[in-house]
């Protein structure tokens, strides 16, 4: 194996050539040690890519490298290994390999990807989160980003309810990118894995994210869109998902909001509307196996007053000055009722004076 650790190091040369090389030499051995005369019989590489094969026969510690990969419990998935990811073959331009922490996603399981807007509303997040969670308490694996935002929240959605998780990273799995999510991502990786097709110690180069896009998809039976503006990496996702013959939903918001313009332009060239988690399960043909929690507060806990209140309280931000002139209640009575909705833990406020529900 430590042959084909070699050859999927060699950068310059694609990775379909790769494949078609190693298929044509049989393995990353027989590479290693043919002559360059060979190389060039073969038809498959330019000049220069035969430069960058020879050039890479020379690297020294290639030994002591791959033992440094088995230290740091970095499972080696090449393109011909038993273990590759089955869905992955058969998308355009597939990873020569992957780099693993933790464990692959289970392909005999329906396996749905979450990605969104980094910088995302309360909206997003907070349905992020839902999806996330409703989703792996039936059993679906969860794919995405590990981004901050909207990927970050559907992953952690997962992890609430004891569901698997996998995050497709724009660097190397050794990583963590962004780094505040450094507890999302050790916790992903007690039952779920962090996958890269970069080397290990891999920067997060910006290139590199276009490319890790295609095997969030790849992974995924259906890929949901929880916000995007109308020029995002998730509608790359988007787009690879389609070309892969996945299907895609998106996640409507107010015609207003720039995070759901994305949105509006995917379910306007016929992507999928979400509207519950409950619905998407169904049709994935998902038999529920929890009863649905009510999130919401039972009106009995409530006084009337503030069950009015609550009422009036969206995931959208609103205005102590918008929530008196709905609720009809003087500024400092309202006050009242929303921080004793804040300390029962259905109202937020956001910023200064501006509240949300918190589900």
């Amino acid at each position: 194996m430590i042959y084909e650790y070699w050859f999927a190091k060699i950068k310059g040369v694609s990775c379909v050539k790769k494949k078609k090389l190693r298929e044509y030499f049989k393995t990353a051995e027989a590479i290693y040690y043919i002559e360059e005369i060979k190389l060039q019989a073969s038809g498959i590489l330019t000049e220069k890519e035969i430069e960058k094969v020879i050039e890479a026969k020379s690297q020294a510690d290639l030994k002591k490298q791959w033992e440094q990969l088995q230290d740091k419990k970095i499972h080696f998935v090449p393109y011909f290994s038993k273990a590759y990811p089955e869905r992955l073959h058969d998308i355009p331009s597939p990873p020569y390999a992957l780099y693993v922490k933790g464990a692959l996603p289970d392909m005999s399981k329906p396996t749905v990807s979450i990605v969104g807007a980094r910088n995302c509303t309360h909206y997003g997040e907070t349905e992020a989160l839902e999806y996330g969670e409703r989703l792996a308490e039936n059993g679906v694996n969860i794919v995405s980003g590990m981004a901050r935002g909207v990927d970050g929240a559907g992953q952690r959605g997962a992890l609430n309810v004891g569901g698997r998780t996998y995050a497709v990273l724009g660097c190397g799995v050794d990583v963590c990118y962004p780094k505040e999510h450094w507890g999302l991502y050790q916790d992903i990786l007690k039952d779920g894995g962090i996958i890269s097709e970069q080397l290990p110690g891999s920067p997060p180069f910006a290139s590199y994210f276009p490319a890790r896009n295609r095997i969030i998809s790849g992974l995924s039976d259906i890929v949901l869109v929880i916000e995007a503006r109308e020029k995002s990496g998730s509608l790359i996702t988007a787009d690879q998902a389609l070309e892969q013959g996945k299907e895609v939903f998106a996640l409507p918001g107010p015609v207003t909001s720039l995070l759901s313009q994305g949105c509006h332009r995917l379910i306007d060239q016929g992507a999928g509307i979400l509207i519950t988690p409950e619905e998407l399960l169904e049709t994935m043909g998902i038999i529920l196996s929890k009863c649905r929690q009510n999130n919401l507060p039972e009106k009995k806990v409530l006084e009337s007053t503030e069950n009015m209140v609550y009422s009036c309280v969206d995931l959208f931000p609103k205005g102590l000055q918008q929530l008196s002139e709905e609720t009809k209640l003087a500024p400092e009575i309202l006050l009242e009722h929303l921080i004793t909705l804040e300390l029962q833990g259905v109202v937020k406020e956001i910023s200064k004076n501006y509240y949300v529900k918190t589900r």
